[in-house]
Protein backbone atom coordinates (compact mmCIF):
# COMPACT_ATOMS: atom_id res chain seq x y z
CA UNK A 1 0.00 0.00 0.00
CA UNK A 2 1.26 3.35 -0.61
CA UNK A 3 2.21 6.13 1.95
CA UNK A 4 0.99 9.53 2.23
CA UNK A 5 -2.38 11.68 1.59
CA UNK A 6 -5.22 9.68 -0.65
CA UNK A 7 -5.22 12.33 -3.58
CA UNK A 8 -7.25 10.11 -5.51
CA UNK A 9 -10.15 10.52 -3.15
CA UNK A 10 -10.17 13.97 -3.61
CA UNK A 11 -9.54 13.76 -7.06
CA UNK A 12 -12.53 11.82 -7.83
CA UNK A 13 -15.16 13.94 -5.36
CA UNK A 14 -13.96 17.13 -7.38
CA UNK A 15 -14.33 15.31 -10.94
CA UNK A 16 -17.73 14.44 -11.02
CA UNK A 17 -19.26 17.24 -12.90
CA UNK A 18 -22.42 17.65 -10.78
CA UNK A 19 -19.93 18.35 -7.91
CA UNK A 20 -17.74 20.06 -9.91
CA UNK A 21 -20.40 22.83 -10.57
CA UNK A 22 -21.52 22.64 -6.66
CA UNK A 23 -18.07 23.39 -5.72
CA UNK A 24 -17.71 26.24 -8.20
CA UNK A 25 -20.52 27.65 -7.53
CA UNK A 26 -19.44 28.39 -3.47
CA UNK A 27 -16.47 29.61 -4.81
CA UNK A 28 -18.11 33.19 -5.08
CA UNK A 29 -17.77 32.66 -0.67
CA UNK A 30 -21.75 32.90 -0.42
CA UNK A 31 -23.25 29.84 1.14
CA UNK A 32 -26.34 28.02 -0.63
CA UNK A 33 -28.74 25.56 -0.22
CA UNK A 34 -29.23 22.10 -1.72
CA UNK A 35 -31.69 23.35 -3.73
CA UNK A 36 -29.86 26.41 -4.72
CA UNK A 37 -27.11 23.79 -5.78
CA UNK A 38 -29.26 21.76 -7.37
CA UNK A 39 -30.22 24.44 -10.09
CA UNK A 40 -26.41 25.70 -10.10
CA UNK A 41 -25.58 21.84 -10.57
CA UNK A 42 -28.29 21.00 -13.54
CA UNK A 43 -29.07 17.43 -11.29
CA UNK A 44 -32.52 16.75 -8.90
CA UNK A 45 -32.55 18.32 -5.63
CA UNK A 46 -32.51 14.17 -4.20
CA UNK A 47 -29.15 13.52 -6.61
CA UNK A 48 -27.75 17.03 -5.65
CA UNK A 49 -28.38 15.78 -1.58
CA UNK A 50 -26.29 12.60 -2.33
CA UNK A 51 -23.39 14.84 -3.85
CA UNK A 52 -23.59 16.97 -1.05
CA UNK A 53 -23.12 14.35 1.44
CA UNK A 54 -20.32 12.77 -0.33
CA UNK A 55 -18.19 16.54 -0.11
CA UNK A 56 -19.03 17.10 3.49
CA UNK A 57 -18.09 13.32 4.57
CA UNK A 58 -15.11 14.30 2.16
CA UNK A 59 -14.51 17.34 4.71
CA UNK A 60 -15.23 19.54 1.07
CA UNK A 61 -18.00 21.27 2.60
CA UNK A 62 -19.18 22.59 5.74
CA UNK A 63 -23.02 22.65 6.53
CA UNK A 64 -24.58 24.29 8.89
CA UNK A 65 -28.55 24.89 10.05
CA UNK A 66 -30.11 28.07 10.11
CA UNK A 67 -33.86 28.12 10.64
CA UNK A 68 -35.57 25.26 8.30
CA UNK A 69 -32.52 25.71 5.77
CA UNK A 70 -29.50 23.67 5.73
CA UNK A 71 -26.54 25.73 3.99
CA UNK A 72 -23.39 24.41 2.55
CA UNK A 73 -20.15 26.43 2.29
CA UNK A 74 -16.94 25.61 0.93
CA UNK A 75 -14.51 24.18 4.08
CA UNK A 76 -11.75 26.03 4.03
CA UNK A 77 -9.13 28.39 2.39
CA UNK A 78 -7.49 25.72 0.90
CA UNK A 79 -10.22 24.29 -0.66
CA UNK A 80 -11.07 27.30 -2.71
CA UNK A 81 -7.15 27.70 -3.62
CA UNK A 82 -7.23 24.24 -4.78
CA UNK A 83 -10.40 24.90 -6.97
CA UNK A 84 -8.82 27.53 -8.14
CA UNK A 85 -5.91 25.74 -9.14
CA UNK A 86 -7.67 23.39 -11.11
CA UNK A 87 -9.30 26.27 -12.77
CA UNK A 88 -6.48 27.75 -14.39
CA UNK A 89 -4.80 24.36 -15.16
CA UNK A 90 -7.94 23.93 -17.21
CA UNK A 91 -8.31 26.67 -18.71
CA UNK A 92 -4.64 26.67 -19.87
CA UNK A 93 -4.73 23.42 -21.41
CA UNK A 94 -8.22 24.72 -23.20
CA UNK A 95 -10.37 22.24 -21.09
CA UNK A 96 -13.31 25.13 -22.11
CA UNK A 97 -16.78 24.13 -20.93
CA UNK A 98 -18.67 26.91 -23.18
CA UNK A 99 -18.05 29.40 -25.61
CA UNK A 100 -17.05 32.70 -23.65
CA UNK A 101 -20.60 34.80 -22.42
CA UNK A 102 -21.08 38.11 -21.84
CA UNK A 103 -19.80 37.35 -18.37
CA UNK A 104 -16.88 36.52 -19.12
CA UNK A 105 -14.48 39.51 -19.95
CA UNK A 106 -16.01 40.97 -15.91
CA UNK A 107 -15.12 37.49 -14.40
CA UNK A 108 -11.73 37.88 -15.81
CA UNK A 109 -11.26 41.94 -14.81
CA UNK A 110 -12.47 41.35 -11.25
CA UNK A 111 -14.31 37.86 -9.33
CA UNK A 112 -14.59 36.66 -5.84
CA UNK A 113 -12.05 33.90 -5.28
CA UNK A 114 -14.14 32.75 -1.97
CA UNK A 115 -13.24 35.96 0.09
CA UNK A 116 -10.95 37.83 -1.72
CA UNK A 117 -10.25 39.79 -4.78
CA UNK A 118 -9.16 37.87 -8.13
CA UNK A 119 -8.71 38.48 -12.14
CA UNK A 120 -6.93 41.39 -13.65
CA UNK A 121 -7.41 43.71 -10.68
CA UNK A 122 -6.83 41.18 -8.00
CA UNK A 123 -3.51 40.88 -9.92
CA UNK A 124 -2.89 44.23 -9.55
CA UNK A 125 -3.17 44.86 -5.97
CA UNK A 126 -0.79 41.86 -5.41
CA UNK A 127 1.55 43.29 -7.77
CA UNK A 128 0.96 47.08 -6.59
CA UNK A 129 1.78 45.79 -2.76
CA UNK A 130 4.68 43.80 -4.14
CA UNK A 131 6.20 46.55 -6.23
CA UNK A 132 6.38 49.20 -3.49
CA UNK A 133 7.95 46.36 -1.28
CA UNK A 134 4.81 46.01 1.26
CA UNK A 135 4.92 42.74 0.43
CA UNK A 136 7.36 40.13 0.32
CA UNK A 137 8.01 36.32 -1.44
CA UNK A 138 10.45 34.21 -0.50
CA UNK A 139 9.63 30.38 -2.19
CA UNK A 140 5.84 30.00 -1.91
CA UNK A 141 5.05 32.22 1.06
CA UNK A 142 4.27 35.88 1.10
CA UNK A 143 4.22 37.88 3.93
CA UNK A 144 3.12 41.50 5.11
CA UNK A 145 6.57 43.82 5.70
CA UNK A 146 6.92 46.71 8.03
CA UNK A 147 6.11 49.40 5.49
CA UNK A 148 3.49 46.97 3.97
CA UNK A 149 2.01 46.76 7.49
CA UNK A 150 2.02 51.24 7.71
CA UNK A 151 0.06 51.12 4.60
CA UNK A 152 -2.34 48.43 5.47
CA UNK A 153 -3.22 50.53 8.61
CA UNK A 154 -3.69 53.70 7.12
CA UNK A 155 -6.18 51.94 4.16
CA UNK A 156 -8.55 51.53 7.28
CA UNK A 157 -7.19 48.06 7.86
CA UNK A 158 -7.13 46.55 11.29
CA UNK A 159 -4.10 44.71 11.59
CA UNK A 160 -4.39 43.63 15.64
CA UNK A 161 -7.73 42.01 14.80
CA UNK A 162 -6.70 39.84 11.61
CA UNK A 163 -4.02 38.97 13.97
CA UNK A 164 -6.48 37.35 16.46
CA UNK A 165 -8.23 35.48 14.02
CA UNK A 166 -7.36 31.94 12.65
CA UNK A 167 -6.68 32.39 9.21
CA UNK A 168 -3.18 33.05 7.76
CA UNK A 169 -2.48 36.95 7.15
CA UNK A 170 -1.02 36.30 3.40
CA UNK A 171 -1.41 33.92 1.41
CA UNK A 172 -0.86 33.44 -2.50
CA UNK A 173 -3.42 32.09 -4.63
CA UNK A 174 -2.88 31.26 -7.96
CA UNK A 175 -5.62 33.28 -10.15
CA UNK A 176 -7.56 31.12 -13.04
CA UNK A 177 -7.94 33.74 -15.60
CA UNK A 178 -4.39 35.29 -15.82
CA UNK A 179 -2.03 32.01 -14.12
CA UNK A 180 -0.13 34.50 -12.14
CA UNK A 181 -0.77 35.04 -8.25
CA UNK A 182 -3.25 37.09 -6.11
CA UNK A 183 -3.51 37.98 -2.46
CA UNK A 184 -5.63 36.08 -0.23
CA UNK A 185 -5.47 35.07 3.47
CA UNK A 186 -6.99 37.30 6.00
CA UNK A 187 -5.17 40.63 4.79
CA UNK A 188 -6.98 39.81 0.88
CA UNK A 189 -10.30 39.46 2.48
CA UNK A 190 -10.04 42.71 4.39
CA UNK A 191 -9.09 44.89 1.18
CA UNK A 192 -11.84 43.25 -0.28
CA UNK A 193 -14.40 44.54 2.43
CA UNK A 194 -12.66 47.60 2.40
CA UNK A 195 -13.50 48.27 -1.19
CA UNK A 196 -17.20 47.15 -0.58
CA UNK A 197 -17.23 49.79 2.55
CA UNK A 198 -15.80 52.46 0.81
CA UNK A 199 -18.14 52.23 -2.34
CA UNK A 200 -15.54 51.02 -4.79
CA UNK A 201 -16.84 47.89 -5.95
CA UNK A 202 -20.01 45.57 -5.19
CA UNK A 203 -20.79 42.40 -6.02
CA UNK A 204 -22.88 41.61 -8.94
CA UNK A 205 -25.66 38.87 -6.77
CA UNK A 206 -26.13 35.39 -8.53
CA UNK A 207 -22.54 35.71 -9.40
CA UNK A 208 -18.86 35.73 -8.62
CA UNK A 209 -18.21 39.03 -10.61
CA UNK A 210 -17.20 42.01 -8.68
CA UNK A 211 -17.98 45.38 -10.20
CA UNK A 212 -16.45 48.52 -9.41
CA UNK A 213 -17.76 51.52 -10.25
CA UNK A 214 -16.35 54.23 -12.13
CA UNK A 215 -15.03 56.67 -9.14
CA UNK A 216 -14.26 53.23 -7.34
CA UNK A 217 -11.75 51.93 -10.05
CA UNK A 218 -10.35 55.44 -10.27
CA UNK A 219 -9.83 55.42 -7.05
CA UNK A 220 -8.48 51.78 -6.86
CA UNK A 221 -5.86 52.76 -9.44
CA UNK A 222 -4.71 55.72 -7.48
CA UNK A 223 -4.18 53.50 -4.12
CA UNK A 224 -2.63 50.20 -6.12
CA UNK A 225 -0.70 52.29 -8.47
CA UNK A 226 2.16 49.68 -11.34
CA UNK A 227 5.56 50.19 -10.59
CA UNK A 228 6.96 51.82 -13.61
CA UNK A 229 9.19 48.61 -15.80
Amino acid sequence: MKEGPDIARVAALIGDPARANILTALMSGKALTASELAGEAGVSLQTASSHLAKLDDGRLLTARKQGRHKYFALASADVAGVLEGLMGLAAGAGHLRSRPGPKDPALRKARVCYNHLAGDMGIRLFDSLLGRAFLSVTGGSVALTDAGGAFVTDFGVDLGTLATGRAPLCRLCLDWSERRSHLAGALGRAFLGRFEESGWAERVPGSRIVRFSQRGEAAFNGAFPLQAA
